[in-house]
């Protein structure tokens, strides 16, 4: 549809810097560190699942790429078969020393898993089938058609909680399981997860969509309100959710094809049209706030870079499926502010948070953790046209 001359030059070469970035990222224990500012794997820290699974997956991309990374991939899946896995009663520890069993490390478990069956990685197969057994078994809910959120190490206790945040990457992890299974039910859970979120719970919110649910998936609007800036919790609606919620939702109809309902894409017009508006530039600089409440007024104006990356994947991706060049400037424009005030051109990466007045801040995040959010959004505007993101990526080679 476009041009080469549509993507800025520094977004075409920037996941190539963010790899390098990356390179010393594997923890000499097994997986993969949390990186400080400088990319240096900080040891003292537990090795964490879904950092360990977002690398993995990051290192297969770039493997499907043509990269030399296969040793990474390899590295991951050591992690997630043996160090991180609960050899005793199945699933995946949060950390290396916190046993409980998250529906978000689970997700990333089965992404990660895809990503590197594509990416021909030795053992990546039985990963892939052990993570969707286990999260068919343990988390998936049948009726209400969504995903449980906590359970303790042995299966016995689940919290009295719902998230949407769990559930978006488990549409992130469903469709990549889609691609390089080829069963279909993997896409229809998607759908189910995504009709139940967005057509539902989004739309009849004013496109603000909740984050928190008791356990028969009552809106819980209040849920820490106390702790507005918790970093996977917060109180409100979260802008950038908004944004990755619309990106899937299009994936989702490509992955769906003929079978796609008609208003996936209108779903995600809309939330990216509520993430724009009540995001983009509200206290006067540029820049996109954490978090606003139900009426659309800012609650965090903490600016982080994940936020930022999925405004830019959300933008490309509506303007490949609609061809409105409306998204193409929105596109253009965060790239520029990105390229501004996130990319670290001195130590690497992307700053990972700044405060309201872009200046790097450390509130919500220290460090520079993985690069899975920035690399994704910068690879996407580089692949085919035609191709879901998860198909463009996620594909044998």
């Amino acid at each position: 549809m476009d041009s080469p001359s549509s993507v800025p030059a520094w977004v075409r070469a920037e996941p190539a810097r963010l790899l390098g970035f990356a390179a010393r990222a594997a923890h000499p224990g097994g997986g993969f560190a949390w990186l400080d500012d400088a990319g240096r794997p900080v040891l003292d820290r537990p090795v964490e699942t879904w950092i360990t699974c977002r690398m993995t997956h990051v290192f297969a991309l770039a493997r499907l790429q043509g990269s030399d990374t296969g040793e990474q991939v390899t590295h991951g899946v050591a992690a997630l078969t043996g160090l991180l896995r609960d050899p005793d009663h199945g699933g995946w520890y949060a950390t290396t020393t916190l046993s409980e069993k998250r529906a978000y490390e689970h997700a990333f478990v089965v992404l990660a898993a895809a990503s590197a069956v594509a990416a021909g990685a030795e053992g990546a197969e039985p990963l892939l089938a052990d993570a969707l057994d286990v999260v068919e078994r343990r988390f998936w809910e049948p009726g209400p058609g969504r995903v449980a959120d906590v359970w303790d190490r042995g299966w016995t206790r689940l919290e009295d909680y719902r998230g949407a945040n769990a559930n978006m990457h488990t549409v992130e992890a469903f469709l990549a399981a889609a691609d390089v299974t080829g069963d279909r039910v993997w896409a229809t859970r998607a759908l189910s997860i995504v009709d139940k979120l967005v057509h539902g719970e989004a739309r009849a919110h004013g496109w603000l969509l909740p984050e928190h649910y008791d356990a028969s998936w009552h809106v819980r609007l209040d849920h820490n309100r106390d702790e507005p800036a918790h970093p996977f919790r917060p109180f409100g609606a979260t802008i950038g959710h908004l944004f990755e919620w619309a990106r899937l939702a299009v994936h989702l109809d490509r992955a769906l094809g003929t079978d796609a309902p008609e208003w996936l894409v209108p779903d995600a017009e809309a939330l990216f049209a509520t993430a724009a508006r009540h995001g983009w530039a509200v206290d006067g600089n540029p820049g996109f706030g954490y978090t606003t409440d139900f009426a659309g007024t800012p609650v965090v104006r903490t600016r982080l870079h994940w936020v930022v990356a999925e405004a830019i994947a959300a933008a490309w991706t509506l303007h490949q499926a609609t061809g409105d060049p409306a998204y193409l400037d929105r596109f253009r424009e965060w790239c520029d502010h990105a390229d501004a005030c996130f990319v670290d051109r001195e130590l690497g990466s992307w700053h990972h948070e700044l405060d309201p007045e872009n200046r790097p801040a450390a509130a919500v995040w220290a460090g520079k953790p993985d690069i899975y959010h920035a690399y994704q959004a910068t690879l996407l505007p580089v692949l085919p046209a035609a191709a879901s993101f998860a198909g463009a990526l996620i594909t044998r080679r």
